[in-house]
């Protein structure tokens, strides 16, 4: 059965950036015919809570709700949760769902994000069969994993990332024994400097954690019923004892609908400076694009929540007719124990490491280089800070690294001068 109408946009995908995406186009003036569409059924809901406030239990689902199903009655959004499309018909403007129903749409967003990576090793599709073998990616993993959460039980996380040592902080809260396998040399070896990586890695051994770098896992014990986990053998002939384990080694972009329909991809869905893809009638925003950094000066796929919001914003521009440029500078955040990190622009390829403050006393700057121009700023426990250097990394201009480690010199006096707000037209 497939129903149709001549104006109605659909937005594939109920995460942040779908969620934003179908608002922003009320607020761009879009009155039309607008629905989600989402596979989980849930509302559209934040995702860093999973690993940190909701993960122990200080929080539950409606609160990591973007809005609440009121919002969207009274913006005239409609819903279409548990909803899996299976098919994109690029030429009859057509979304085939997975049982066979179709609708027809003038114009589409794709807001697919990502999917957890999954393990290769033999011995993976039989532990995702357990019940104490997770991937942390939705609300319904992170209710399965908490369920695991009591005192004294063996939680083995393999991935030392961001997800990985929420998690071990998480869990620690919770009372856990946590040991952290990490196959790099360090800790969040692909996104910050090594003197980061060991401040962390001392941070969670500090707090209890069994941080192993340099290790592999190679195999899985099970029970005797073949219902769960209970060792992980990593390389050196190591065996680790568990009750739990739950692996973060990353994330995949959802791309499989784009790329059937024909639409361009290359890690991402392709999309231009307006966040259109290839195919004029169809935008794509948040973890699933691959869009052009105006800041890094060539093609990159951001997973964070900032890109998802501001990127579903220019989406929405662009299909209410009124198309903008995609300029924002990237920035992330984590949560761990006492320590808020707040991170601004992409520091691979710096090739000078500053130091503000002091990491013994968990309250410091750290300033990425490169050719003397500031590429990133690592932020621990120092908001303000944070903001004054999101100013200075969207300069992209050189910066004296003395007076960037020297605590006498107020940031702010370093800082680009704020610019005015337009004046009404």
């Amino acid at each position: 059965m497939s129903t149709h109408s001549e104006d109605h946009i659909y937005v594939v995908g109920a995460g942040h950036a779908g969620g934003e995406l179908a608002f922003a186009l009320r607020q761009q003036g879009y009155a039309g015919p607008l629905t989600i569409i989402g596979e989980e059924g849930h509302l559209p809901y934040q995702r860093p809570p999973l690993s940190k406030a909701f993960l122990k239990g200080e929080c539950e689902t409606p609160s990591l709700y973007l809005r609440q199903q009121a919002a969207y009655d009274k913006a005239n959004i409609g819903l279409l949760l548990s909803r899996r499309v299976e098919r994109l018909d690029r030429a009859g403007k057509k979304l085939i769902f997975d049982d066979g129903r179709e609708v027809t749409y003038s114009k589409l967003a794709l807001a697919t994000g990502g999917r957890a990576r999954r393990m290769t090793i033999n011995d993976a599709a039989r532990a995702e069969r357990t019940r104490n073998f997770h991937y942390l990616r939705n609300i319904d993993d992170v209710l399965a994993i908490r369920s695991r959460f009591e005192a004294g039980q063996r939680l083995v996380i393999v991935g030392g990332g961001y997800i990985g040592l929420e998690v071990a902080a998480s869990a620690i809260a919770r009372d856990l024994n946590v040991t952290v396998l990490e196959a790099l040399p360090r800790v969040l070896a692909r996104v910050t400097a090594p003197q980061m990586s060991a401040f962390y890695e001392q941070i969670h051994r500090n707090a209890g954690v069994d941080v192993r770098t340099n290790v592999e896992v190679i195999g899985l014990d099970f029970d005797a019923e073949g219902d769960a986990v209970t060792a992980v053998h990593c390389t050196g002939g190591v065996v680790i004892p568990a009750d739990a384990v739950v692996v973060g080694i990353g994330l995949l972009p959802n791309t499989e609908l784009a790329q059937a329909a024909g639409l361009d991809v290359d890690n991402g869905i392709v999309v231009n400076e307006h966040a259109a893809t290839s195919d004029p009638d169809i935008v794509a925003a948040g973890d699933c694009t691959n869009h052009p950094s105006v800041f890094c000066g060539r093609r990159i796929r951001l997973e964070s929540v900032p890109n998802a919001v501001e990127q579903a914003r220019v989406a929405a521009a662009y299909l209410a007719g009124k198309p903008r440029t995609y300029d924002s500078v990237p920035w992330f955040w984590s949560d761990q124990y006492d320590l808020k990190l707040q991170m601004t622009g992409l520091s691979q390829g710096y090739d000078q490491f500053v130091l503000r403050g002091s990491m013994q006393n968990k309250s410091f700057a750290a300033f990425y280089l490169k050719e003397g121009r500031l590429i990133a700023c690592d932020a621990v426990n120092r908001a303000q800070e944070f903001m004054i250097a999101k100013r200075m990394v969207a300069a992209c201009k050189p910066f004296d690294p003395v007076a960037l480690a020297d605590e006498t010199v107020p940031l702010k006096t370093l800082a680009p001068p704020l610019q005015a707000a337009a004046p009404p037209a």
